[in-house]
């Protein structure tokens, strides 16, 4: 019997035009926490979409209990697709761009990776999320008799299978059957960086990473900590919020529970290495761009006139050195802040059980 053919896969195409209506847009809110089920909730901050100027209002709750916190009441399918894909004529804002950038640096890229040189050269990897697979192609530069693989929602990860940075390329989720099927107790290494707080189901896209495993593999999470004092500080200014694209936000004893339920060592753990030098920079960048006239959008009903779209293009220009400054700061106090409460990412690398021996 032939095997099933997959759903057809996400691109990056233009989605069509916006969704309207908070029916098909949003699922209803949750009363209870999604990771411990709580009902002790408390609001953290509602939101437009300041980095891409897209329509609606999101809310960020928190539980009182374990601290998850998450997007409620969360986008529906059709809602993530319109905000998460490229739409032709969407305003662009440079600066935050750049500082968004600096997340996923060559240099971060090569640092992650050599926190693995400690256990040995794996013969195979799994970078989940992996967009056009930068990570692999810095990664191998450390393992160069690596086969590396790579899982993403569009085909962007076909056209990095192209350029030669994975030896596979696997569309669509790691939950997906026809995805977990075929990367099933496959990988000495499963990597998901910074991937877990734009999934729909962080504990089960970890438990399909660990599936992934094989026994004795290693797994590689890097996301950011909502205990940031930094989140607290700036509110829907703090860029890592990045509403409404990032749907979980998981506190690091969340995670290293998880992975110990599972009978899984943590090897290493900490926020030093993981913290992103940028959260100074992209609150300046978020204001600045809010404060200037509107972006003209596809989605207005009234287009910007020419004038006022001039006027936004020189006012970005001239606060480009604000937002450098800014950066600047950041670079500055980015020694203090990976050893504080500041520090707004973490690192962990948990080890699979191996199976007893009788």
């Amino acid at each position: 019997m032939s095997a099933p053919t997959p759903p057809p896969a996400h691109t990056s195409a233009a989605p069509g035009p916006a969704p309207h209506g908070s029916a098909r847009v949003h699922e209803p809110r949750r009363e209870d926490c999604p990771w411990c089920g709580s009902t002790r909730l408390r609001n953290r901050l509602r939101t437009g979409d300041l980095r891409r100027h897209r329509p609606g209002l999101f809310t960020v709750d928190a539980c009182r209990d374990c601290g998850h916190t998450f997007q409620n009441p969360r986008l529906t399918a059709e809602g993530l697709a319109f905000h998460r894909l490229a739409v032709r004529g969407a305003p662009r804002d440079p600066a935050t761009e750049r500082v968004l950038a600096l997340r996923t640096t060559p240099q971060r890229h090569r640092g992650t990776a050599r926190a693995m040189l400690r256990f040995g050269e794996p013969e195979s990897w799994l970078d989940v999320g992996t967009g056009l697979a930068r990570f692999p192609q810095a990664a191998r530069e450390f393992f160069p008799y690596t086969s590396f693989d790579g899982t993403d929602l569009t085909t962007r990860v076909e056209k990095a299978r192209a350029l030669g940075r994975v030896e596979e390329a696997h569309v669509g989720a790691l939950t997906d059957p026809w995805v977990a099927a075929r990367v099933a107790a496959r990988y000495d290494v499963v990597s998901l960086l910074h991937h877990l707080e734009h999934t729909t189901d962080p504990r089960a896209e970890l438990h399909a990473a660990l599936d992934a495993l094989r026994p004795g593999g290693h797994l590689l999470v890097e996301t950011l900590d909502p205990r940031c004092a930094f989140a607290a500080l700036f509110g829907r200014w703090w860029l890592p919020y990045d509403q409404p694209r990032r749907l979980h936000l998981l506190p690091p004893r969340n995670l290293r529970a998880e992975l110990r339920a599972h009978g899984c060592e943590i090897v290493a753990a900490g926020h030093r290495a993981a913290h992103v030098p940028y959260d100074l920079a992209g609150a300046t960048a978020l204001a600045l761009s809010h404060a200037l006239p509107a972006p003209d959008a596809p989605w207005r009903a009234v287009p910007s006139t020419p004038l006022r779209r001039y006027l936004r293009a020189v006012l970005l220009r001239a606060g480009t050195p604000v937002v450098v400054a800014a950066a600047l700061a950041d670079l500055a106090l980015a020694p203090v802040a990976r050893h504080t409460p500041f520090a707004n990412a973490h690192r962990i690398i948990a080890r699979k059980p191996e199976p007893a021996r009788r």
